[in-house]
This record gives structure tokens, sequence and C-alpha cells, in this order.
């Protein structure tokens, strides 16, 4: 008598949960961190195009919310940045938290921090 070889039906099952589960997860979380990204390159699009000596702090939030419309960022508005000028270039950085909503009341808190000096 051979011994029987491969999944059981209760083991297929578990597995396809689990998947569907991980895919879920993945789904659910990519437009948050396609807006991370987005918001990543704007702030570091701004920082790099301003002039630190005739750039204004509400100039570059606008500069900002204008880029921001553009890419469809939701989450962050130009009121939400810290802008300072530091030697001769000006740095922005901006931390949010995201909740992504997953099934129910169940939901995934994520913390985003951006910032264009390079992190």
């Amino acid at each position: 008598m051979q011994a029987q070889k491969g999944m059981s039906l209760i083991g297929l099952l578990l597995t396809g949960v689990l998947l569907g589960a991980v895919f879920l997860l993945g789904m659910k979380t990519v437009p948050a961190v396609n807006e991370y990204a987005a918001i990543k390159r704007v702030i570091k699009t701004v920082a790099e195009n301003s002039d630190p000596s005739t750039s204004t702090v509400p100039g570059l939030r606008r500069d900002f919310d204008t880029r921001a419309s553009i890419d469809d960022i939701t989450s962050v508005k130009g009121a939400d940045l810290n802008i300072t000028k530091r030697g001769g270039s000006v740095e922005i950085s901006v931390a949010y938290a995201r909740r992504v909503p997953i099934v129910a009341n169940v939901s995934l808190l994520i913390d985003f921090e951006a910032s264009s000096t390079g992190n």
C-alpha cells in the first residue's frame, strides 16, 4: 500500500484563505503606498525648484497644493508641511498617518514620513 501524498481538502482551503487574506491586504494598501510615493516626489520637486533667497513658506505651501491636486494627493495639504531653510537649501518634511479599512470594523493604520532630504 502506498502512502498518500499531497494536500488534504482542509489544507487546500486554509491555504486558499491565507492567500486570499494576503492578497486583500496587499490590494488595500497599494493606494496608500502609491500616494506616499507621490507625496515624496512632490516634496522633493518643490524643494529642488525653490530659491531659498526668494521663496516664502506660503509660496512653497501653495506650490505643493498645486502639484498635489495634479497628482490627486488627499492625505497631506500644504499646511501640514514642515518647511525650514538651512544653509543654501530648503528642507521640507511631513509626517502623517493613513487608516486603511480592511473589512468591517478592522482597519490598518500606516504611519508615513517623507522628507526632501532623502529619507
